[in-house]
């Protein structure tokens, strides 16, 4: 029986108890006939494990599933913004929880939006459409300096570390990517206990403090690092230079959330704000990051070495594609993370109004990697409200070769975006180090909605693409993709985007990009001049 139902005939049960011991009962029974059906609501509550909410929040938390039963009238005409100014339909995260449900996520009466409005966007379909694969299609990241390539799903969970979630929540990431052969990135706090127990495949980010890898000083120290990467469940890792939600700013872990144990684990001390520094100390060149690259992949024993960055100045990606020619050595992958991208804890305005927003970042990092001809050499992983099939056909086909979900994990786990993720009092027990709170999210029940929801979605993406007649993701191309960008014109996206050459940007650059590439060099991020303003020249009169 639903929550719901539960609450109606609960209420049902209440009412007929206030009319039949008002006119027969005494004062006494009169009032059981009340508090009984809440109290066995409020058992009930507490003993199931499949609501977060009504665990920890007993018979009032039947008021959140009670606002839901009106939600499919309201649904359509509701819009929140994000961050980026995109606009965020709610159907979004309910198709999430359906997905991560199992249960039917099939719609009634047509398309719900604006089909001419401005910013529309859709794929078209074939007539020699394809059944989509028994198996989805899987990714191999590792060039030829990689002595363990990883097979990877083409989707994954996104970075969230341990200390941003709590225990429960990281087990039923793991355990869930575990049942279903995707990785798990661990976020910058470190690999701990929990992203062992499963045996679920992880990608270790290594942050600007180095978590689980530093000195008593916060240095990068290379034994530790090595006793971690060469754990037989971590299978890449990842350098985090910069983040979406926050580009330019350290990691902000809050000094509510900080633990113990998650003192321990990350090597800081107790009773303050654990911040990452803003850049890294191992390296501040752009060879010296291919050279850290490198050393990361020896430590590891061969194992794919990659960076994540928000796109911020052009010519510093530029600087990194010159190191690549002139040091012979290249990343594995590079995550490109869009400035819409969430987080549990930021500055408002490093939340709104700094970094490249993905979809711009995605289709500037693709074409630097083919401009210097290195493109096939070269993994691509799109990182930023990843929801839906189309959201992950939308990427592919700009550029990337798999994708990261973040928020639509956190729905699964059964996030409600209640936004207090920063003050340790989530009331689903997703992002909280409250002991209480935590109790509400069981493990196994999450995990295999996380199971669900990775599943469905690309199963969802594979029904898009075969629909569209291709046989595989790499078929996928910017002209697959339109958009109504006025009231009676639209442009595939290789029209509002340009897209360069195989080595184009060595050969002759094109003017859009001229001025950033030779202002690049592979030993600096900040070369002389490079910001120099053109010379202003007063026009007689």
């Amino acid at each position: 029986m639903s929550p719901r139902t539960n609450f109606v005939l609960t209420a049902v049960v209440a009412v007929a108890g206030v009319l039949t011991t008002g006119f027969f009962w005494p004062p006494a029974l009169y009032a059981l006939g009340l508090v009984l059906p809440v109290v066995a609501l409020g058992i009930h509550d507490m003993v199931q494990a499949r609501h977060a909410i009504l665990r920890n929040y007993p018979v009032v938390g039947h008021g959140r599933y009670l606002m839901e039963a009106f939600r499919p009238e309201i649904n359509q005409y509701f819009v929140e913004s994000n961050t980026s100014g995109r606009p965020f339909h709610r159907e979004e995260r309910s198709v999430a929880y359906q997905r991560a449900k199992d249960v039917r996520d099939t719609v009634a009466f047509g398309t719900e939006r604006d089909v001419y409005a401005v910013g529309h966007e859709w794929m078209n379909h074939s007539l020699l459409a394809k059944e989509p694969p028994e198996e989805p299609p899987r990714v191999l990241i590792g060039g030829p300096e990689c002595e363990q390539p990883y097979d990877s799903a083409l989707m994954n969970i996104g970075a969230m570390s341990f200390g941003a979630l709590s225990e429960a929540a990281i087990k039923a990431l793991n355990r869930g990517a575990a049942r279903g052969g995707f990785a798990h990135n661990t976020g910058e706090g470190g690999v701990s206990p929990y992203h062992l127990e499963a045996g679920g495949d992880l990608i270790w980010q290594l942050g600007t403090g180095y978590f689980g890898a530093r000195d008593a000083e916060g240095s990068f120290c290379p034994k530790s690092f090595a006793e971690t990467a060469q754990l037989p469940q971590v299978k890449m890792i990842e350098v985090k230079l910069s983040q979406g939600a926050k580009p330019g700013h350290g990691g902000i872990l809050p000094a509510a959330k900080l633990t113990r144990e998650i003192a321990s684990i990350r090597g800081v001390p107790m009773g303050h704000d654990v911040i990452s520094p803003p850049s890294h100390k191992a390296f501040s060149t752009p060879d010296g990051l291919l050279r850290f690259v490198a050393q990361l992949r020896e430590l590891s024993g061969g194992k794919p070495v990659g960076f994540k960055l928000c796109v911020g100045k052009h010519r510093e990606v530029f600087a990194i594609c010159k190191a690549m020619l002139t040091t012979g050595i290249l990343p594995d992958f590079i995550t490109v993370d869009g400035a819409e991208g969430g987080t549990g804890a930021a500055p408002v305005e490093f939340a709104n109004v700094l970094g490249t927003p993905l979809i711009d970042g995605l289709v500037f990092v693709h074409n630097a990697l083919v401009g210097i001809g290195v493109r096939d050499r070269v993994k691509v992983i799109a990182s930023g409200r990843v929801i839906t099939g189309f959201d992950m056909a939308k990427r592919l086909a700009l550029g990337a070769d798999v994708v990261y979900s973040a928020r639509g994990m956190m729905f699964a786990l059964g996030c409600i975006q209640a936004r207090r993720c920063n003050a340790n009092d989530c009331p689903t027990g997703v992002a909280t180090q409250n002991a209480g709170l935590m109790k509400g999210l069981q493990v196994a029940d999450k995990a295999t909605r996380v199971f669900n929801f990775q599943r469905n979605t690309v199963h969802a993406f594979s029904e898009i693409l075969g629909a569209t007649g291709l046989a595989s993701p790499e078929q996928l191309r910017p002209w697959h993709l339109h958009r109504r960008v006025g009231p009676t014109k639209v442009q595939t996206y290789s029209e509002i985007y340009e897209y360069l050459l195989d080595g184009q940007l060595i050969e002759a650059p094109p003017a859009s990009y001229a001025r950033a590439w030779f202002a690049a060099t592979a030993d600096s991020f900040d070369p002389p001049d490079a910001d120099r303003p053109t010379p202003y020249v007063r026009l007689a009169g």
